[in-house]
């Protein structure tokens, strides 16, 4: 896993080539807004179980075939796998948010998951979207303004939003 910086400074070393002033104005950029990057992560992290579970009882609502006699989480080890999956994909998002890059969960999570789940069977589109549920309660989380450091966020949530896109495309 490479964070923001061991990346641009090793493509860098690869051409030879000093870092530019844009990817020195991007690296103090990602300083610059660290504390909210970890306010982000701590508040995601520090609520996963309810994320997770209230992604899951929403999807299982909205898609009630699922859990019914023959669907894809029947039985209570099925659906145990199930919200085990989305809590990875969940803690792989922020350590993309924390590292600032997507690297790892690219490497470590997504990379041949939606082939496992053709394999298993596992209705791609239905995981993509309990993602999605994932990410409206993570952002609604990660956004509130009440406690943590002050400043512009919007970026920081683009970014949280497109991790979650990201993990939502891999699987559906």
């Amino acid at each position: 896993m490479l964070d923001a910086f061991t990346k641009v400074v090793s493509q860098a070393d690869t051409r030879g080539e000093y870092l530019s002033d844009s990817q020195i104005d991007a690296l103090k950029s990602l300083v610059a807004e660290g504390a909210k990057r970890m306010d982000v992560v701590n508040r995601i992290t520090a609520n996963a179980s309810t994320i997770v579970a209230n992604a899951g009882r929403a999807l299982f609502e909205e898609q009630p075939q699922l859990i019914a006699p023959g669907g894809n989480a029947y039985t209570h080890r099925r659906m145990a796998a199930c919200l085990r999956d989305m809590e990875i994909i969940l803690r792989y998002v922020t350590y993309a948010v924390f590292a600032g890059d997507s690297s790892a969960l690219d490497d470590r999570c997504l990379n041949g998951l939606r082939e496992t789940y053709s394999a298993l069977g596992v209705p791609g589109a239905s995981v993509a979207a309990g993602v999605n549920k994932m990410k409206d309660a993570a952002i609604a989380i990660a956004n509130d303004p009440n406690g943590i450091t002050r400043g512009d966020c919007n970026s920081l949530m683009a970014e949280l939003a497109g991790y979650f896109d990201r993990a939502a495309a891999a699987v559906g």
